[in-house]
């Protein structure tokens, strides 16, 4: 079922931004390379984001945030006792409520200024291309496998950009895909993988790993919205937190892969 959700203090598409919005976004308003164009298009921008655990909790917060115009929200799951250790778009009060629902609120505490639209189910396949078709970024945030890569065909169908990342016990990797570029999609990556893979309630994790790739799967978001700086695009980045080394693979789009195989 699809719950629509928009309470905000004034439309986040009307022509010129007030001045509570100037000064709530004045930080990054004031970085050259930004400035009001920047802000504006995050305003007018909307983002998908599907899964809303430990690395949905700091994307969805971070892009709330920063101004992005309209958020989707999408997670079928209700919060339990176990997510709070790393979920903290979520609160204790919360347990046993929808995820959208929690974050929805959360989110709209911290900006009343967004709009918020929540989607309680897992996404069929005509479903999620609808969604992702809407969207001028998807974040993927989910911990399993099949969705991963399901979410990366419909980005690549639609040719909307997406922001995947991925943590396990202390290590995380981000992906970022655009269209018309030579960058690997999620699929050229994981052709082999079986679909039984690892999860965090398997093997554990860490907090503040999931916190520090979300965060950045948030800025690679905004560097899109934004056109700002250069993105992730065909790079792959690695972290291990264990050792906090970092490492960034070249990725380049598989002629043989049969998602994007064929994309000019």
């Amino acid at each position: 079922m699809v719950s629509g959700v928009a309470v905000r203090a004034h439309s986040c598409w009307d022509t010129t931004m007030t001045d509570d919005e100037l000064l709530r976004y004045s930080r990054q308003i004031l970085l050259p390379d930004f400035d009001i164009d920047g802000q504006e298009r995050l305003r007018r921008s909307r983002a998908l984001i599907v899964g809303l655990g430990g690395l949905g909790s700091p994307v969805a917060m971070y892009l709330a945030a920063a101004g992005v115009g309209r958020l989707t929200l999408v997670d079928f799951d209700t919060v339990d006792l176990s997510n709070l250790q790393r979920q903290v778009v979520h609160r204790t009060a919360d347990i046993g409520r929808l995820k959208v629902e929690s974050a929805r609120d959360t989110l709209l505490a911290l900006n009343p200024l967004i709009e918020v639209a929540t989607v309680s189910k897992a996404l069929n396949e005509t479903e999620l291309r609808e969604q992702v078709r809407q969207a001028d970024v998807v974040v993927d945030a989910c911990d399993n496998l099949p969705a991963r890569l399901a979410i990366n065909a419909a980005c690549v169908q639609a040719g909307v950009p997406l922001v995947t990342g991925a943590v396990i016990r202390m290590e995380g990797q981000v992906l970022v895909w655009r269209p018309g570029g030579e960058g690997a999609c999620y699929r050229c990556l994981y052709r082999d993988a079986e679909m039984d893979t690892e999860t965090c309630a398997q093997t554990g994790v860490l907090a503040p790993v999931v916190g520090i790739v979300g965060s950045i799967q948030a800025l690679e978001a905004i560097k899109i919205l934004a056109s700002l700086g250069e993105t992730l695009a065909g790079r792959l980045l690695l972290l291990d937190a264990k050792r906090m080394e970092w490492r960034t693979l070249k990725v380049r789009r598989d002629p043989a892969c049969p998602v994007c195989g064929g994309a000019p």
